[in-house]
């Protein structure tokens, strides 16, 4: 099998629709989702509820990358996480003269 990871020089890394930092989440969450199973196995858990949680934890994960993909883009994740943590406005609620005016340390 050949798949093509690179669509050119200067573009950014796609592999089968997912475009470049979602391409690392999509694999840390996998490999997140594999080593939670083999915790849950290793402990004693039930065969089945590991295959569940497996299956389903995968099958969420994809898709939720997949929608972060569509909806954000290649950089919109990163400029969304910026937005967030940017104050909408900036409130100085001290008097003009106070400013200008120094403050000792004790």
């Amino acid at each position: 099998m050949n798949f093509e990871i690179n669509k050119g020089i200067g573009r950014n890394v796609e592999f089968k629709g997912l475009e470049s930092q979602y391409l690392f989440v999509f694999a840390a969450g996998l490999l997140a989702v594999f080593v939670v199973f083999v915790i849950l196995y290793m402990t004693g858990v039930n065969q089945w509820v590991c295959i569940g949680f497996g299956v389903t934890a995968a099958t969420l994960l994809v898709w939720l990358t997949f929608r972060l993909n569509a909806k954000y883009g290649t950089h919109g994740l990163m400029k969304a996480a910026a937005r967030k943590r940017h104050p909408r406005y900036v409130l100085n609620r001290l008097k003009i003269p106070r400013l200008f005016t120094k403050y000792k340390k004790e």
